[in-house]
């Protein structure tokens, strides 16, 4: 059985790719990336791929049982076109099974919900495509939050306008394992997973942080409007108004879902506290 993994050299491409080889050997896993070299260290096949050219992936999905997609990282309105590239493709090459990394998140209300309705899209073109299929809609990442410590060492806190909203924060190792057991178990299709870890506020957050780091860490709630003013002036429009949108929705109880990770997995999902000691580990 090959299994292809597109954006084989971002950092979730990679953790799946990770845990496949220990599921089915190296010599069976094909990663994609639009610039292969990045992702030359995994040790498997590379193969370029790129979202905007449709010819890339008739070629990289010759000889491939299932396709990992990994959603683009693209404006919404071209990520829809560039994932219906890979569906198309995997079509032409009779790709057996397609598994889609979604996201959990509001489709109306917030600046992050046009990024949502754009993996809806996504999500119906794959249950659209004739191919066996399986979805899983991704938690918050919680390594984006332990790679500014720093930041908030500094500033002496945590400060956004997720308020007392909670969210079920996974790992990019623990999405991995989830996602090759998704595309290896025949089982586990036909349906969207939601793959998320225990729902915790962001004050439950700091306290976590503070066990593992010995820190003395707060947090303090704004507004969204601050919120979004402030992360715009630090990280520019889209990206500022995009990461404003995922606070405001953990505030509104969009990240706060049943998940379905331990039916997927076949075991609990690590929880917080394990979470950032192993990031902390992995650091070291």
């Amino acid at each position: 059985m090959k299994i292809a993994v597109t954006s084989a050299s971002g950092k979730l491409g990679e953790a799946i790719i990770k845990q496949l080889i220990k599921e089915i050997g190296k010599e069976n896993v094909i990663g994609i990336a639009r610039t292969p070299s990045k992702a030359a260290h995994l040790g498997v096949e590379i193969r370029e791929g790129d979202y905007n050219n449709r010819e890339h992936f008739n070629n990289a999905l010759q000889g491939v049982d299932a396709v990992l997609l990994v959603s683009g990282m693209d404006e919404p309105q071209k990520r829809i076109q560039q994932h219906r590239n890979v569906i198309e493709a995997a079509k032409q090459n009779n790709v057996k099974k397609i598994v889609y990394t979604s996201i959990i998140g509001d489709e109306t209300g917030t600046a992050f919900s046009p990024i949502v309705q754009s993996n809806r899209q996504t999500e119906k073109d794959i249950q659209a495509s004739g191919l066996v299929w399986a979805i899983g809609r991704n938690g918050i990442y919680i390594e984006p939050d332990l790679e500014y410590i720093d930041t908030y060492i500094k500033e002496g806190g945590i400060s956004n306008c997720a308020g007392d909203g909670k969210c079920g924060y996974t790992s990019r190792p623990e999405l991995g394992y989830a996602y090759a057991q998704i595309l290896v178990n025949e089982k586990l299709s036909g349906e969207v997973y939601n793959l998320a870890g225990e729902a915790i506020t962001q004050s439950e957050l700091a306290d976590f942080i503070n066990q593992a780091y010995q820190t003395n860490l707060t947090y303090t709630s704004v507004s969204v409007e601050d919120y979004k003013k402030e992360r715009v002036a630090a990280l520019g429009d889209f990206i500022g108004t995009v990461i404003a949108g995922i606070y405001e929705g953990i505030q509104k109880g969009a990240n706060n879902v049943k998940s379905d990770f331990t039916r997927v997995a076949g075991r609990a999902h690590q929880d917080p506290l394990e979470m950032i000691q192993n990031f902390k580990t992995e650091k070291a």
